[in-house]
C-alpha cells in the first residue's frame, strides 16, 4: 500500500514501522489504512506473540499529516478520519501485546498512537503533546476514550492546552511505563518481548479484552467472561502451564488464537 510504513517479523516479535524520517514520520491516509492492514496481518500470524510499534529515524510520530486531514475525496471512499479511527481500532484491539518504543516527539496522532498501544518505552528526551486545541478541532471520541482510561484527569490539562511535556512528566503521569536512556532502551525492549513471548498468550488475550471491558464499562460482561472460560476449558495452556510448574521446567505455551 506505502512504502511508509514497513512490516517485519523476527522469531516471535512483529515490527511495525512508520518510515517517513523526513517527516517526522507524520502520518499520511496511505499510511493509516497499511497500519490497520498490518495490525489485521499480524494478529492471525501464528509466529508474532509480540507487536513493537516504532518510528524510522529521530521522531515516534509528529501526528497525523494535516496537510491531508480536509482534502477531498471521491464519493465512496472512505474519509481521512474514518482510516484513522480504523487503524487506531485495529492497533488498540490486537490480540497480542503491543509495544510503542517512542524517541523524538510523540505528539497528536503519534500520541494517539503510543496511547493505542499496551506499553510504552520512551527514551529519555522525548516530548509529548495532545494537541486538537492548536487546531481548533475535537478531538475523535474513541481517542479521547482511550486517553482519559489511561491518563484519568491528566488528559484533560494535555486536551485542552496543546501544550508538550517532557518524558519525565510523561512518566509521572502514567503517559510512559518505563523512560530509559538511548543506550539502554534496544536492550530493554528485547528482554521485554522476549518475556511476552514466553507467557501465555491465552492469558494475555484475555486479559487484554477483560481490562477494556472494565475500563469502559466498570465490570466483565458475563457474556464475555463465559466466552473466555469456555477458551480456557479447551485450550491447552492451562495444563502445560501446570505441568511445567511441577516438573519444575519452562512452560511451551501453544495457544495461538481465539476460535
Amino acid at each position: 500500500m506505502t512504502d511508509d510504513l514497513r512490516v517485519t517479523v523476527d522469531g516471535s516479535v512483529g515490527t511495525i514501522t512508520l518510515h517517513r524520517a523526513a517527516k517526522r514520520n507524520a502520518v499520511t491516509y496511505d499510511m493509516w489504512v497499511a497500519l490497520g492492514a498490518a495490525c489485521h496481518q499480524l494478529a492471525h500470524d501464528a509466529r508474532v506473540r509480540v507487536v513493537v510499534l516504532r518510528g524510522e529515524g529521530d521522531h515516534f510520530c509528529a501526528g497525523a499529516d494535516i496537510t491531508e486531514l480536509l482534502a477531498e475525496r471521491p464519493a465512496g471512499v472512505p474519509g481521512f478520519m474514518d482510516v484513522n479511527m480504523a487503524a487506531e481500532h485495529a492497533l488498540s484491539t490486537l490480540p497480542k501485546p503491543v509495544i510503542a518504543v517512542v524517541q523524538g516527539d510523540c505528539i497528536g496522532g503519534g500520541a494517539a498512537l503510543a496511547i493505542d498501544c499496551d506499553l510504552r518505552v520512551a527514551v529519555q528526551g522525548s516530548r509529548f503533546g495532545i494537541t486538537p486545541a492548536k487546531l481548533g478541532i475535537v478531538y475523535p471520541p474513541a481517542s479521547l476514550e482511550r486517553a482519559v482510561r489511561l491518563l484519568g484527569p491528566a488528559a484533560k490539562r494535555l486536551l485542552y492546552t496543546g501544550d508538550l511535556i517532557d518524558a519525565q512528566e510523561a512518566h509521572r503521569i502514567g503517559l510512559v511505563d518505563e523512560l530509559l536512556p538511548l543506550d539502554e532502551v534496544e536492550a530493554r525492549v528485547t528482554a521485554l518481548c522476549a518475556t511476552l513471548a514466553e507467557r501465555s498468550l491465552l492469558t494475555q488475550a484475555g486479559t487484554k479484552e477483560m481490562v477494556a471491558a472494565v475500563l469502559a464499562h466498570g465490570s466483565v460482561p458475563a457474556d464475555l467472561a463465559a466466552s473466555w472460560a469456555r477458551e480456557v476449558a479447551a485450550a491447552p495452556d492451562p495444563a502445560e502451564g501446570v505441568a511445567a510448574f511441577v516438573e519444575r521446567r519452562a512452560p511451551n505455551f501453544t495457544w495461538s488464537e481465539r476460535t
